[in-house]
């Protein structure tokens, strides 16, 4: 009876980071730039390792698929954000709330079990170097990348179809800067017990089994390194894994905190400034940390600029 009473809500307004105009402008012309800066460099990623042959082997391969997902990643949340800094509407319509919603944490659970295969990867290149190129050829590491992305598109499908049962007749401010799960289901005149069990139960599961399968091979892989007898052997071999597990440790530690958390730690400032880091600032510097701790990727883009320049 109280649902009948009350309007139901058809669009959301996405409150963002509430300031004065100038901090606004400010905010956007950061954003805008950290934007520009991540598709440009997983471009030059993407385009140089196609360029190269020599790169055209396992690492590099989830390398290429890991740009193009973090494309999409920032793609997805940035221009919405950047419209609503300078706009005077931060509307969005329920559907393309849920779609955002939605396309998110697909590539969020992509990305989860695309960094567990790169360390699968270099777990064989340095535990098992004598059968690597005989396990992980071209059409097992298809395989795989079709797995994580396959793996992507199905898990949200079931926390994705309760929400999108859900109905909204209250408030219709979401207190972030883009259509996150938490801060939307808060806003539902319907019971969220049966979804929160769900988000809490497939997010625990996507990312604390990645994280353990990424643990044991890291496991081994520093166990392995631990007995190379020169130190030279040792800081090669580390080398070829410190990029990846730079990565991992700054992807999970921020995702694993937003999602995977007692709700007593629920500030939502904070949890913005923690959504900034892992949908902005890691797509931003993934491609630098590569770039600076991989001399093969740093040759490789040397050698693209020179043939520019002759041509």
């Amino acid at each position: 009876m109280e649902l009948v009473n009350q309007s139901l809500v058809t669009e959301f307004i996405i409150l963002g980071f509430p300031s004065i105009w100038e901090l606004q402008v400010v905010l956007f012309a950061l954003f805008l730039v950290m934007y520009i800066l991540t598709i440009t460099e997983h471009v030059v990623i993407i385009l140089v390792i196609y360029k190269d042959y020599r790169l055209h082997t396992p690492m590099y391969f989830f390398l290429t698929n890991l740009s193009f997902l973090e494309i999409g990643y920032v793609t997805v949340t940035v221009p919405k954000m950047l419209v609503n800094l300078i706009s005077a509407s931060k509307t969005i319509s329920i559907s393309g709330c849920f779609a955002q919603m939605h396309i998110f944490f697909l590539l969020g659970t992509t990305e989860c079990f695309l960094l567990t295969a790169m360390a699968y990867d270099r777990y064989l290149a340095i535990c098992n170097p004598l059968h690597y190129s005989t396990i992980m050829n071209r059409g097992m590491c298809i395989r795989f990348a079709s797995c994580c992305w396959l793996g992507g598109f199905l898990a949200p499908i079931l926390p994705s179809t309760f929400t999108f049962t859900l109905i909204f007749c209250g408030s219709n401010i979401i207190n972030h800067f883009f259509c996150d799960a938490p801060p939307l289901l808060k806003l539902s005149c319907t019971d969220i017990y049966i979804i929160n069990i769900i988000n809490f139960v497939e997010g625990s599961l996507v990312l604390l089994t990645s994280v353990f399968l990424t643990l044991m091979s890291y496991t081994n892989i520093i166990s392995t390194i631990l007995k190379i007898p020169t130190t030279d052997g040792r800081q090669k071999a580390f080398s070829t894994c410190a990029s990846h597990l730079t990565i991992i440790l700054i992807f999970y530690g921020t995702t694993i905190f937003t999602y995977v958390r007692p709700k007593t730690i629920n500030a939502v400032d904070f949890n913005k400034l923690v959504s900034v880091i892992y949908t902005s600032v890691t797509p931003m510097i993934n491609p630098v940390i590569y770039s600076l701790r991989n001399n093969d990727i740093k040759q490789a883009m040397k050698k693209v600029i020179s043939c520019h320049h002759k041509q």
